[in-house]
């Protein structure tokens, strides 16, 4: 089975539409950074709706031993560099983001990038779930921005347009 590493925003958009625990289903072993932890509780602690990754045992916490230094120019918050780092020290698992110009760095560097929305094709392909339009509306409705155009095409790679 696959080994994931994950950013923040897959973790969080997963919790709010109850699709959370479809990950330890989907891989063997989901490893995030400390820095991803951390800006969890952060929003925790600020009253937000987020996951708290200490309920979620499946959940390993496991840090890069270096970051790129050129990806610090970058545009990216310190959960996606820590993520992306952390699975170029370990180039067979899958990394998991969201942010645009994280998943094209990361893909840029050869590394094999998964989506919120992969997730939710695979939980279907793999039997978790009969459809997926009702999560992708979740979505929406819980701050993540998909196009209309990006919807559609979700829908007829799940075979529901």
């Amino acid at each position: 089975m696959l080994k994931a590493i994950s950013n923040t925003s897959p973790l969080l958009y997963l919790y709010r539409i109850d699709a959370i625990d479809w990950l330890p289903k989907l891989f063997d072993e989901v490893w995030t950074p400390e820095t991803v932890c951390n800006e969890l509780r952060t929003g925790r602690g600020k009253g937000y709706d987020v996951p708290d990754p200490d309920n979620y045992p499946w959940l390993q916490v496991v840090n890069p031993k270096a970051m790129p230094s050129e990806w610090l120019a970058l545009d990216l918050g310190v959960g996606e560099i820590a993520a992306m780092a952390l699975a170029l020290e370990n180039p067979s698992r899958i990394v998991l983001l969201d942010d645009m110009l994280a998943r094209r760095t990361a893909q840029v560097a050869g590394l094999q990038v998964w989506g919120t929305l992969k997730v939710l094709l695979e939980a279907k392909s793999q039997g978790l779930v009969n459809q997926i339009k009702p999560y992708v509306t979740k979505l929406g409705e819980s701050g993540m921005w998909v196009s209309a155009e990006v919807k559609q095409r979700i829908r007829r790679l799940a075979g529901e347009s």
